[in-house]
């Protein structure tokens, strides 16, 4: 069974999802193609999401750099490759999509690269947002290239908290 819930954060309303106790989404509301299947559960009490909640909560407060929650992921063996990897991109730090594909032994597979990054389904989790196009440019990012940049301003230390207005 599938359980989702809506978390209020500094980088707007999230649409949050587990099964079997482990977090299997976190999609901004509104910007990613997730939507509410009529087969999930609503558990707005689930003490996963409260902890999901608490710890962006410190994310953006800048008090915590990496997440501890359970995962559970979903995808094939070349996206969970991709995610993995996207996972050890330190806070402040940011990588190419062709460094990430030479890390995975592919260095023809940027494209692949980019279309695996733009299907994370663990937001912030699994940090996305670090990566970048070439010589650093900003490309796509499902919760929208504002939201983007702002993560990595404020990741770069150019910013002290996130806000929801510059966001939306």
């Amino acid at each position: 069974m599938v359980a989702y819930s809506y978390v209020d954060s500094a980088l707007g309303q999230l649409l949050v999802t587990s099964q079997e106790d482990k977090l299997t989404g976190v999609y901004f509301k509104g910007r990613h193609h997730a939507r509410v299947v009529p087969t999930w559960t609503q558990q707005d009490d689930l003490a996963l999401f409260a902890l999901v909640e608490q710890q962006i909560d410190e994310y953006a407060s800048g008090v915590r750099k990496t997440f501890d929650l359970p995962l559970s992921l979903s995808g094939t063996p070349f996206r969970t490759q991709v995610w993995a990897e996207i996972a050890t991109i330190p806070f402040g730090q940011t990588i190419t999509y062709s460094e990430i594909a030479q890390r995975l032994g592919k260095p023809d597979a940027v494209r692949a690269v980019g279309t695996a990054t733009g299907a994370n389904p663990l937001s912030i989790i699994i940090p996305c947002h670090r990566v970048v196009g070439k010589c650093g440019t900003q490309t796509g990012y499902a919760g929208g290239l504002p939201r983007k940049i702002a993560l990595l301003d404020f990741e770069a230390g150019k910013t002290e908290s996130l806000y929801t207005d510059a966001l939306e």
